[in-house]
């Protein structure tokens, strides 16, 4: 069986007891990053065998671990923070899993995405994921812009290299709107900084960035 476990997306604590069952009774973790996994294993007392699964590898790894389950094995896959399968490889792997007819089952927990839209502030009945947009500013102004056509709540992640440039084009396509940038979510210096895109940018600007990002904007105000 794999089990998909979603994992803290800062706090240590932030796990389930199950999740924690869950890692401790499988014979193989996945991780797509060995080092942070490490981290959370050592804190939670949890001695397991560690195979790195991410972007570069998943090919040939997803081979690998369907042989692992056909054997009998079992399992866990846990990416790099928060949910398995969201903008990040372990995608590659369920698909593999559905398309051989493997079990496999979930469990739920943390992640950015909905923890950020929880402390916008902005409405939360109905919300459109993007994911990560292109680093190549062309494309990602032309992705906003068909993506402003959305009438809904809109979150994506950004990098701190790319956050104020994200920003830049998020005022020119969003210009007026109420936006979100939340940062180190569940750290010690966890800070959303709400305001208009310009107003953000501005505060941004001021201090290099530092951490992931999650962008979240209010395109249903007029």
């Amino acid at each position: 069986m794999l089990y998909i476990v979603s994992t803290p997306i800062g706090n240590l604590k932030d796990i389930t007891l199950r999740a924690l069952e869950v890692l401790k009774g499988v014979d193989i973790i996945l991780a797509e990053d060995t080092r942070r996994a490490g981290v959370l294993l050592k804190y939670h007392g949890i001695k397991k065998p560690v195979l790195s699964f991410h972007d570069h590898n998943k090919v040939f790894c997803t081979k690998k671990v369907l042989s692992f389950l056909k054997e009998g094995k079992d399992c866990a896959l846990i990416s790099e923070a928060g949910t398995p399968g969201i903008s990040d490889p372990g995608f590659y792997l369920i698909r593999a899993c559905v398309n051989s007819g493997l079990d496999f089952t979930a469990i739920p927990g943390p992640s950015a995405v909905t923890n950020a839209l929880v402390l916008s502030g902005l409405p939360t009945d109905s919300f459109y994921f993007a994911g990560f947009l292109s680093p190549k500013k062309g494309k990602r102004r032309r992705q906003l812009k068909e993506l402003s056509q959305l009438a809904t709540t809109l979150i994506f992640f950004e990098s701190p290299h790319r956050v104020a440039g994200t920003l830049e084009d998020i005022k020119d396509c969003f210009d007026g709107k109420r936006i979100a940038l939340a940062r180190e979510m569940t750290k010690v210096y966890e800070e959303v900084v709400r305001g208009k895109p310009a107003d953000v940018l501005k505060i941004i600007q001021k201090t290099p960035p530092k951490g992931e990002f999650v962008i979240v904007i209010d395109n249903r105000q007029k």
